[in-house]
């Protein structure tokens, strides 16, 4: 039997679907906090509603007992699988209960009483809370926590987006067949030993200074593009010029028109959103690929509502946005007047500042989608901003997995993980994990001492 918390149906409202043939117990108080968080336009209320909805499908017009005994899960035309029961609140054991003055202890009493009366089988609280967990499995109750999005087990699994070879990269080669066509060189090679572990758009590099780029791919061979790391290093966009080969790499992706989603991630000043940015006005000023830039990030939280922040949805959004408007000064810090460059770029680029509250059930055509400190935002929210790119459009995810602010998230959970492992094989998707560029003597210093 597995029991849900709430933060799991927040986490993910489809979550009832994911137990396969085991029943599946909410908690009557688990429902009274879905209905307390229901009310709003806050992205945690719409998952809320969403959740209640899945909950009253799957239970349809069963009776009391019915619900009691459990219904069976239907999903889709397959045969039901599982059981969805509601389980009533209890005021636990007599002599051995925590104190009913929280939510988390009275769910924890449910499950004890509930054990007791099943001692033949395996009770299992499911929880993104920590905390919950710790206590459930103090007072003798199973807790794990919410798998069924982690598609990794380690962190260290997720992908660079580029392959590195110790000296050179052609002695690990047997044979080759290189095409040269319109100014381009590929390298045809077989599939097998590391070869076979590489994906599209990801690059390979070695000590020598060759550098090349995945293309295609097949079960028995691998089309590699020859790059020229001297011209990937002087590429100069907006007046901004790579300052190492990862973020030589990471322009070329933002760069490439056939790329409709890029993720960057690395520690704080490896240089995501400054590349992101200065690629985007170069892709919607001068060259005129987009119409507009949509700038969002989930605010600290589940998402919390921005009405306390006086002005309209542009300026609400600036104080949680300041990292654009940081880098988009960075970009013009040497010109006579920053400001007045500053003031002027903001009225030719046509750039919108948006709450992640008001994005659903819109539709962005040509458009470039930045989204900063996307490793904030779980699975499902992140699927609901993609979800929204219209026709031409590009999105940009900016994250660093090491500073996750939000309670119920961790690294492996982040919405961020999940897309970077679960579009590793798309064509028109590629990613970069970025290398500290340290931003001053100072910064370089705290990160090696503090």
């Amino acid at each position: 039997m597995y029991v849900l918390d709430t933060n799991v149906l927040i986490h993910d409202p489809n979550a009832l679907l994911n137990f396969e043939e085991h029943d599946v117990i909410i908690p009557m108080t688990v429902l009274e906090e879905l209905d307390s968080l229901k009310s709003g336009k806050q992205a945690v209320a719409a998952d809320c509603r969403q959740a209640i909805r899945h909950i009253d499908k799957l239970l349809g017009d069963a009776t009391p007992k019915e619900i009691e005994k459990g219904v069976p899960i239907v999903r889709g035309k397959a045969d039901p699988l599982g059981t969805l029961s509601i389980l009533m609140s209890t005021e636990g054991l007599a002599d051995h209960a925590l104190p009913n003055n929280l939510n988390d202890n009275k769910i924890i009493n449910s499950l004890a009483a509930l054990q007791s009366r099943h001692k033949s089988r395996e009770i299992i609280l499911v929880s993104k809370d920590i905390n919950m967990r710790l206590k459930a499995r103090g007072f003798g109750v199973e807790a794990q926590d919410y798998h069924n999005d982690q598609l990794l087990d380690d962190i260290d699994l997720l992908p660079q987006g580029y392959r590195e070879f110790p000296n050179s990269f052609w002695e690990t080669i047997a044979k080759v067949e290189t095409l040269q066509r319109e100014g381009i060189t590929e390298h045809i090679l077989k599939r097998e030993g590391e070869l076979a572990k590489l994906n599209i758009n990801e690059f390979v590099i070695d000590q020598q200074g060759f550098i090349g780029k995945v293309t295609d791919l097949s079960d028995t061979q691998v089309v590699i593009r020859d790059l020229h790391q001297h011209d990937l290093m002087n590429e100069e966009v907006w007046g901004l010029v790579p300052r190492d080969i990862y973020q030589a790499m990471a322009l070329n992706l933002l760069l490439d028109p056939d790329i409709h989603l890029v993720n960057l991630t690395g520690s704080a000043g490896s240089g995501k959103t400054i590349l992101a940015l200065a690629a985007c006005i170069e892709m919607t000023v001068a060259s005129k690929m987009y119409k507009r830039i949509i700038a969002t990030r989930s605010t600290q939280g589940l998402d919390e509502d921005i009405g306390f922040l006086p002005g309209t949805e542009a300026e609400k959004m600036e104080p949680w946005l300041g990292a654009i408007v940081d880098n988009l000064e960075a970009l013009h810090e040497d010109d006579e007047n920053m400001t007045a460059s500053v003031d002027y770029i903001l009225s030719k680029v046509p750039l919108h500042f948006k709450s992640m509250n008001y994005i659903r059930g819109r539709s962005f055509q040509h458009s470039l989608i930045i989204i900063d400190e996307s490793q904030n935002l779980t699975p499902h929210q992140i699927k609901t901003i993609i979800t929204r790119a219209g026709n031409g459009s590009k999105v940009i995810c900016l994250g660093n997995l090491a500073q996750i602010d939000t309670p119920y998230l961790s690294a492996l959970s982040s919405g961020l993980t999940y897309m970077t492992e679960r579009f590793k094989g798309f064509r028109h998707g590629g990613h970069i994990h970025l290398q500290g560029v340290p931003r001053s003597a100072l910064a370089e210093y705290a990160e090696a001492n503090l």
